[in-house]
């Protein structure tokens, strides 16, 4: 029988994933410690978390993981909670710092199964959307590996400026946005394992002076991996946004992305459509391009809201170019239109029907004057 050690524990808890992701606990930096005394098995856990039966399902598959090697008598696991609303000091702070996203009502994550069916651009857009009607709304960028945010809304070269309560956003078009793009020279890549993503994405969050906002909109990256679990872990989000294309690859990318924040025990405030169709501006013909309808199944099928469709239009893929969202450069178009009926639907979804911002949108203004509203 080979000899029990720590080493054969630390073996045994990288078989156990963390829930709802394909990650294992110890690669997460859960596991703070391990010790063996002849047949008993003593670890320690930690974990940021408002939700305390994560760790009890943890717990409990890492003492299966261990009382199936040989040799184990005893397992005694000790385990650590702490709310990610928790205070956060630094050391050798006079004061403690305040609370992460004190000043933020909801926070939202926009995200995809997969990349390249325009996550960013939805984010960008429903960012802008929520501005224009008067809504007080943050971007940020959790991206790491490919911050497209700076781009995206005209910013690229901008420097955020240290203030009192931490770095300020850049802001344009009226939304506070804030990426790790903007302190990167151009073309540089980052060549970082998970727990670097993990750092970033905290500091994004804790170390950015956000101040008071309605809504703060968290454009991540694709897939289920060390943003998403970091985000969940870190902040209490108020919902997550899926973005699909309608063709059948996109989907299945789509359900796991789904499954995960249900796991993580947080609320799908819907699936979007992206690229629905085409329409040809020279002949009006409606074109399919990738299919169509599959995410509105999807969502029927998964008890998801479905939170509309938005076309292709070269537009759209002018406006994340240039700099200038499409829904700011024309927002009564029937693209712009899209991501506006996308905005006052996560407004109802997490506010009501009747909510109104306490400052009115100047595009919400001017159709208030014309009588359009």
């Amino acid at each position: 029988m080979p000899e029990l050690s720590e080493a054969a524990v630390w073996e045994a808890l990288k078989t156990v994933k963390y829930p709802g992701f394909s990650r294992d606990i110890v690669s997460f930096g859960l596991v703070k410690g391990v010790r063996v005394h002849q047949d008993i098995v003593s670890a320690r856990f930690e974990l940021t978390t408002d939700k305390p039966q994560v760790m009890d399902q943890i717990k409990s598959e890492a003492e299966k993981a261990i009382r199936a090697l040989p040799g184990v008598g005893r397992v005694l696991i000790e385990t650590k909670v702490s709310p990610p609303s928790a205070t956060i000091s630094r050391p050798g702070a006079p004061e403690p710092r305040r609370r992460v996203l004190a000043g933020v009502r909801h926070s939202i994550a926009v995200a995809s199964g997969k990349g390249g069916v325009g996550k960013s651009t939805v984010a960008v857009n429903l960012a802008v959307a929520l501005g224009q009607e008067g809504w007080r709304t943050g971007l940020l960028d959790a991206d790491i590996y490919g911050p497209s945010i700076p781009l995206m809304m005209g910013a690229v070269g901008e420097q955020p400026a240290p203030g009192a309560e931490g770095v300020r956003p850049i802001e344009r078009h009226g939304i506070r946005t804030m990426s790790i793009g903007y302190f990167l020279e151009r073309d540089s890549a980052l060549v970082w394992r998970g727990p670097m993503v993990m750092k970033a994405v905290t500091q994004l969050l804790e170390d950015v002076d956000w101040g008071d906002l309605d809504y703060l909109i968290v454009d991540l990256p694709p897939g289920t991996g060390d943003a998403q679990l970091t985000l969940s872990q870190a902040i209490r989000l108020s919902g997550a946004i899926i973005v699909a294309t309608p063709q059948d690859v996109a989907l299945i990318d789509a359900v796991k992305a789904v499954t995960m924040f249900r796991k993580v025990e947080v609320s799908i405030l819907g699936i979007v459509e992206n690229m629905s169709y085409f329409i040809c501006p020279n002949c009006n013909a409606r074109s399919d391009i990738f299919s169509h309808g599959g995410a509105g199944r999807e969502a029927e099928r998964l008890g998801v809201p479905f939170l509309g469709e938005i076309p292709i239009h070269p537009s759209i893929r002018a406006g994340g170019d240039e700099g200038v969202p499409v829904v700011a450069s024309a927002p009564d178009s029937p693209q712009g239109a899209g991501f506006r009926q996308l905005a006052r639907a996560v407004v109802i979804a997490l506010d009501g029907p009747d909510a109104r911002p306490v400052r009115e949108g100047l595009l919400g203004r001017l159709r208030e004057g014309l009588g359009l509203r």
